[in-house]
């Protein structure tokens, strides 16, 4: 059907005359409701719908202040998405470095196979070792060392550290403690052996950390949770990737079996240096209990400069110490990492107020039959120190 004609005063003439000579241009946007290419027809209304910038005004860019507000809000979003990019990379490398730090730790003491075992106490009780294990030396470390190259492996100190709602409490013992070793089947022999008398040291070197750990439990009472050992490499590695341990000594240290050479005063111990330091007891008057002192300050210090910011902060500084840590650190099938990170925050806490002492000693120099000089505990007194340490109660009982 052909269109009508346009009204008279819309004839094409007339339309062009109206626009300068040139005829008016279809709109190329046209509203809701027109024709595509249909010529506006002045003085109609726009068809419903219709509105700024669709063809019958010229275009909107939108009221006053529309683009400051865009910019804030882009900003904004730029803003939300690098803080969401920084939580998802910090996310992923702490999930990365705990299963990295877990799949060197060495768990390889079952305390499930200690026989007789005391109630579980309240609170937790760590058993620390260092033992003179010469793993990982070459004859020229040894030398170096002031180690010696004696075969097997002993204990080189003892300690158990309780934490708990009543604080922190850090009780040595002494090697050469005089104690009960109770029956036990040798780990090479498959034998059973009887009940004996001899020092705390020798437990280690007949059965190992299970049957140190049985002879500790039986002669205390106290339930030992988790077991911790480091050896002599381990020791010195552990120390030199923190870079040193600052030390202060009240009086010059001189131990020609040790190695041990300090001047009195503030000083950075090297991991060689602080092995001297904590292994040297022939310049002290009470010989091993002075050299337990030593090894509770040193662990202290050592565990509070390991949590400080400068170490925990600094990832080129602490994933070496992780690394050298876990390395040689032997302990219990059950320790986590979490266990572990709360016995170094207990050592830290021995330095903050808890207690550092040894168990009440009776007589330093008790003569035995059959293994010389040893240390006799005060039985009275410990008794009731190892009660306050099960049932997690303030301790009373002042060691020496």
């Amino acid at each position: 059907m052909a269109e009508p004609p346009l009204p008279p005063e819309l004839s094409p003439r007339r339309a062009a005359a109206a626009h300068g000579g040139v005829p008016p241009q279809p709109t190329r946007h046209p509203g809701a409701g027109q024709v595509p290419g249909q010529v506006p027809i002045p003085g109609q209304a726009p068809a419903p719908g219709g509105g700024p910038g669709d063809g019958y005004g010229p275009p909107t860019t939108g009221g006053p202040g529309d683009g400051p507000r865009r910019r804030r809000w882009s900003t904004r979003k730029k803003i939300g998405y690098a803080a969401l990019g920084l939580v998802v990379v910090l996310l992923v490398v702490s999930v990365s470095t705990y299963f990295w730090a877990d799949s060197k730790v060495r768990r390889e003491v079952d305390l499930s196979k200690v026989e007789d075992r005391p109630p579980d106490g309240k609170g937790t009780n760590y058993l620390i070792v260092g033992s003179d294990s010469r793993e990982g030396l070459t004859a020229a470390d040894e030398k170096k060392l002031h180690t010696g190259a004696a075969e097997g492996q002993r204990t080189d100190s003892m300690m158990i550290l309780h934490t708990g709602s009543n604080g922190t409490t850090m009780m040595s013992l002494p090697r050469d403690s005089y104690v009960t070793i109770p029956a036990f089947t040798g780990q090479r022999t498959h034998k059973r052996y009887a009940a004996s008398r001899h020092k705390l040291n020798r437990a280690y070197a007949d059965g190992g950390p299970e049957l140190l750990t049985r002879t500790i439990e039986y002669n205390t009472g106290i339930h030992i949770d988790h077991y911790a050992e480091i050896g002599f490499a381990g020791f010195v590695n552990l120390v030199n990737s923190l870079g040193g341990v600052n030390m202060c000594l009240d009086k010059a240290v001189h131990d020609k079996a040790s190695g041990a050479d300090f001047k009195a005063g503030c000083q950075k111990l090297n991991g060689q240096q602080s092995l001297a330091f904590v292994r040297q007891r022939h310049q002290e008057a009470d010989q091993d209990l002075g050299r337990m002192r030593n090894q509770q300050k040193f662990l202290s210090t050592l565990a509070h400069q390991a949590a400080s910011p400068s170490t925990v902060l600094n990832p080129f500084k602490l994933y070496p110490v992780i690394g050298s840590g876990l390395d040689t650190l032997i302990v219990d099938k059950k320790m986590s990492l979490l266990d572990l990170v709360h016995m170094f925050w207990a050592m830290k806490g021995v330095t903050g107020g808890g207690h550092s002492i040894t168990v009440p000693i009776g007589n330093a120099n008790y003569m035995t039959a059959s293994d010389g000089d040893a240390v006799k505990w005060d039985m009275t007194k410990a008794k009731t120190l190892f009660d306050e340490l099960q049932n997690d109660q303030k301790v009373t009982v002042s060691g020496k």
